[in-house]
């Protein structure tokens, strides 16, 4: 058995009161769920003493400085149980009774499940199945980046055991032997509309959590005498993590709800009957053990090193764009940490390991852990940058849309994106990924045509709050751009132009160069075109667009995605108020692609310069029917 590292201090909580204080939790729940009209009283109460042991004895914070890196953190992965954490943080001192009753109220910090709007929680829960991923991350910081000796504890809801995440993380701390993260599951048998899985048979999580690696201890999840036992022991295990299997009861206390199917996710029928049943109330508060100061977070070295640039007219990757310059901010900037999706070698993310290894993470074919490893790693102040083919972002939306929800700062690059790509066919095509990612609250989609427009877009991102999403290409593109130009989040180019243009061609990524080529076809015919490279998607240059809108005829939009959600609508969107705009018409991939060359299989999506060109001239044939 590992050694523990020692027993709570005698000047702490003893169990009596731990026991006492797992009743005021579980009261404090059941009342605010009343008052509130609705919320989670069962989930809460099941949790109780192994939240009450954790508080008194073992939590390391610093509720006056929650921003202290040396504070521990933990994370309620089962969200639900929100009256549980604010009852915790009450007892604690971080809110009082006033605020308490606000519980799920307009504006209150204490919202159904917990966001980062009440301090001290790093990030918002209650899609089930992330909180654990993203305690990986946090763990992560403060074994590898930080090196800091604080722990990251999360609850488990037993019912979220089924989601595929959460055995991604599993299996990806134990192999970083992150002996500084504890979960603790609530295995309390009942989830919203039946029995789980496995009900009651603790040991079978446990021989699971043993086969991915882990340590697993089980207890009895109301004898606070073991979960302090549990807990301790815990912080003895070295070079792997532990997680407390805890058999409990849904509802635990009260006859009416206890062990009860059909109790989930409503108040109590008689609140007040159940305060009584479980001894009143009570007014028992927590002097939090505050962490250990004496160690400074470790920093890192920078080193000299050469912002990449390309020459105009040369041809150059934008994907190979991205790793330079993903090299050149982890030479440059100490707080940049990349992780990629084991495709390092295709994203270029490879370069960044060279440069920076001890802050490049390797995350394997495991995209929902490695966004949640992304956000983790930021509520530490880290500045992730996370890639992978863009289509396999798709399978971490859920956890994209929660980071926003979070507040985290997340930077993704997603390659090869569209039917560009070529021969590997449509299951590697990135080809709805701007529409999803546009529709992220306070997302930035940045699709640019050139590398030199890569390295000034990412070092934005670097800085930038929210989400930001950088679409690049497998293929080579011409290098239009000038090193020393300004490019800009809301930006975009005009790559030809004048007072007589008839048509305005608006393009990103890959079809800037196919837009290029086809106002060269049609100036060949006496069609002057307006050539605009929106390489900043959202937000988009409104200014442009607006102004082509007001100067041209006629606007043909042209994009490797889908027609739903990309370049088009924005540039509909932007143009949504505009009384006299003209006809836009939208090119996009509207055909199921196979595998092919990338000439093949944009001629066949009708994105190529022809067939820009074609509907260039039928559009400007429509603008002076209507004009004659």
């Amino acid at each position: 058995m590992p050694t523990p590292s020692g027993p709570p201090s005698d000047s702490l909580p003893d169990l009596d009161f731990c026991a006492e204080l797992g009743q005021q939790l579980r009261v404090d729940s059941v009342v605010m769920s009343d008052r509130a009209g609705s919320g989670h009283p069962t989930s809460s109460m099941s949790a109780a003493d192994l939240i009450a042991v954790l508080l008194g004895r073992h939590l390391r914070w610093d509720l006056q400085t929650p921003d202290d890196p040396h504070n521990d953190h933990l994370i309620f992965s089962k969200g639900h149980a929100s009256p549980l954490y604010y009852a915790m943080l009450h007892a604690a001192g971080a809110i009082d009774e006033e605020e308490l009753r606000t519980y799920r109220t307009l504006d209150s910090r204490l919202e159904g499940h917990p966001t980062p709007r009440m301090p001290p929680t790093d990030v918002a829960t209650g899609s089930l199945g992330q909180g654990l991923p993203i305690g990986v991350g946090i763990a992560l910081a403060g074994k590898e980046l930080d090196r800091l000796p604080y722990r990251v504890w999360v609850l488990c809801g037993d019912s979220e055991m089924a989601e595929g995440s959460i055995w991604e993380a599993f299996q990806y701390a134990a192999w970083r032997g992150l002996d500084n993260l504890t979960a603790i599951i609530d295995v309390n048998r009942l989830g919203q509309t039946r029995e789980t899985m496995l009900g009651h048979d603790v040991q079978a999580y446990a021989d699971r959590a043993a086969a991915f690696g882990w340590h697993p201890i089980v207890v009895d999840g109301h004898d606070v005498q073991a979960i302090d036992a549990a807990y301790d022991h815990a912080a003895g295990v070295k070079g792997k993590p532990t997680v407390v299997v805890a058999r409990t009861l849904k509802g635990r206390g009260v006859r009416a709800v206890e062990d009860q199917p059909g109790k989930h996710g409503k108040p109590l029928a008689d609140a007040a009957a159940a305060v009584q049943e479980l001894g009143g109330f009570r007014d028992l508060q927590v002097d939090v053990q505050r962490p250990d100061t004496d160690r400074e977070p470790h920093r890192f070295t920078t080193t000299q090193h050469e912002r990449p640039s390309y020459d105009v007219g040369s041809d150059g990757s934008t994907r190979e764009a991205y790793g330079a310059a993903l090299a050149w901010l982890g030479a440059t900037r100490e707080d940049v940490v990349a992780l990629d999706g084991e495709v390092s070698n295709s994203t270029h993310a490879d370069q960044f390991a060279k440069i920076a290894p001890e802050r490049y993470f390797e995350m394997f074919i495991a995209e929902q852990q490695m966004a949640a490893a992304a956000v983790g790693l930021g509520t530490r102040d880290w500045i992730p940058f996370a890639s992978t083919f863009g289509a396999f972002w798709a399978r971490a939306y859920d956890f994209v849309r929660m980071a926003a929800v979070s507040r985290a700062d997340l930077r993704l690059c997603g390659s090869h994106a569209g039917v560009s790509i070529g021969a590997d066919g449509p299951s590697q095509m990135a080809l709805e990924d701007m529409a999803s990612l546009r529709a992220i609250h306070g997302s930035a989609v940045l699709h640019p045509s050139d590398a030199n427009q890569v390295t000034s877009l990412m070092e934005q991102m670097a800085d930038r709050s929210g989400i930001s999403y950088l679409r690049v290409l497998r293929g080579k593109t011409t290098v239009r751009t000038p090193a020393d130009e300004t490019v800009r989040i809301g930006g975009s180019r005009t790559l030809a132009g004048s007072d007589e243009d008839e048509v305005t061609l608006i393009a990103c990524g890959v079809t800037v160069d196919e837009a290029v080529k086809a106002a060269d076809l049609l100036a060949a015919e006496g069609i002057t075109a307006r050539v605009i490279d929106c390489y900043s998607v959202k937000p988009i240059d409104e200014q442009a667009v607006r102004r082509a809108a007001g100067e041209t005829s006629a606007i043909v939009t042209v994009e490797d995605h889908r027609a739903e959600g990309g370049l088009g609508d924005a540039v509909l969107e932007a143009l949504a108020e505009c009384a006299d705009r003209p006809r836009v018409h939208k090119l996009a991939v509207g055909i199921m692609p196979t595998s092919g060359t990338p000439e093949e299989l944009m001629r066949a999506a009708h994105i190529d310069a022809r067939s820009i060109a074609d509907a260039a001239r039928s559009v400007c044939a429509e603008a002076g029917q209507r004009r004659g």
